[in-house]
């Protein structure tokens, strides 16, 4: 049997990095850019973990279904 983990994307890594990039670039522009650079690195936390935490549920769900059967 394949283990189904692996196929799992994780998107926290992404996220953060995706974030701290915006909050740079908006920093810029603002000339702030550590306290943008953090907002960024927050907003990707918080979105990568949710996203990370629906692939969890969803994985479990899946668990559930493939043992009652």
């Amino acid at each position: 049997m394949k283990n189904k983990k692996d196929d799992k994307p994780h998107y926290l890594p992404t996220f953060m990095s995706i974030g701290i990039s915006i909050g740079a670039a908006i920093g810029v522009v603002t000339n702030n850019i550590p306290l943008y650079m953090l907002v960024g690195l927050a907003l990707g936390v918080g979105i990568g973990s949710a996203l990370d935490g629906q692939n969890r549920n969803r994985e479990s769900d899946e668990s559930q279904k493939d043992n009652e059967e």
